[in-house]
This record gives C-alpha cells, structure tokens and sequence, in this order.
C-alpha cells in the first residue's frame, strides 16, 4: 500500500526511554497479534520511527489492522505496508524475507491494494460518538467503530488525541 505517517508521541508504549527496538517492552508483532492479526506469515523491522511490515495476511481488514496497530505505537512515526493478501505460497517464509530485502534495497511498495476503509486520527475533545456522527450521521452507530478497532479499543470511552483509527464504511 506505501508508506503511512502517524503521530509518534501518541500510542501505546512498547518502547523504553530512548525509543529503539532495543528497548522494546513488547515486540511490535506481538502487539500485532494482540490486535487480532494472524501474524504467523508477518515479519516487522523497526529503524528510526519506521515500521516494515512484509508477508502475507488473510484479508483486507487484518492488513488495516496491522498497519494501524503498528501506527498506534509510541515512537512509530511512520508504516511501510507491504503486507500481502491471501494465502501465502509453500516458501512463504523465504519469500516474505526475499520480499522484505528487495522492498527495502529498492524502497518499493509490495502491498498495492486499496484500503475499504477510511481513518481518522482522534483529536483533542472526540469521542466514539462525535466521530461516528461525523461519518455516519448518527452519534449512536459508535459501536461500529469501536467494533472495527477491537481489540486495540478496549473501552469505547478511551481513545486518545493522535491515534488513528479504522472508520468501516
């Protein structure tokens, strides 16, 4: 898909002080797969605020998942999406590694697909509602949104200024 930018003080804090990947208090694929994400054929590389996501994921929303969950991490600035769809070939673990070392030498883009849903990145007095009232009309049809970020959203009341979220159509 290319390149995502995002807030990078604003997210869920799996790094330490300084903000490196030595010092990651979770591993950004296992904060992946704690969204939902089936990451069995996902790999991640993390370098100055830059998270590459390559390999293969069974669909669309799982992809805007990763993506977003990766995002949402404090001190990620910015997602390279060259996450797949479908199922993955016999190889799939040399060919996710292949395709992760050609993206990176050549910066191409593996993951070209359109995203079925649109985002929003929260702001300062938003809430579920408000945000659903200005995509939907309808302050009540929250629970969708919640529902599409799950389980990144624990709490409908609990969102944050700078995290960027998945507006279902």
């Amino acid at each position: 898909m290319g390149f995502f930018d995002f807030i990078s003080d604003a997210g869920a804090r799996v790094f330490g002080k300084d903000k490196s990947e030595k010092e990651v208090t979770l591993p950004i694929i296992k904060h992946i797969e704690n969204s939902g994400v089936d990451v069995e054929y996902v790999t991640t590389q993390f370098n100055n605020g830059v998270v590459n996501l390559s390999g293969y994921v069974p669909n669309q929303e799982q992809k805007e998942k990763a993506v977003l969950t990766a995002g949402n991490i404090a001190g990620v600035s910015r997602v390279l999406d060259n996450l797949m769809l479908g199922t993955p070939p016999d190889d799939a673990n040399e060919a996710v590694k292949e395709m992760q070392e050609h993206a990176v030498k050549e910066n191409e883009v593996a993951g070209e697909t359109t995203w079925e849903s649109r985002t929003y990145t929260v702001q300062s007095g938003d809430t579920l509602g408000k945000i659903a009232k200005q995509f939907y009309g309808d302050a009540m049809k929250y629970p969708k949104i919640f529902e599409a970020n799950q389980p990144m959203l624990k709490d409908p009341d609990k969102i944050y200024p700078g995290q960027v979220l998945r507006i279902p159509k």
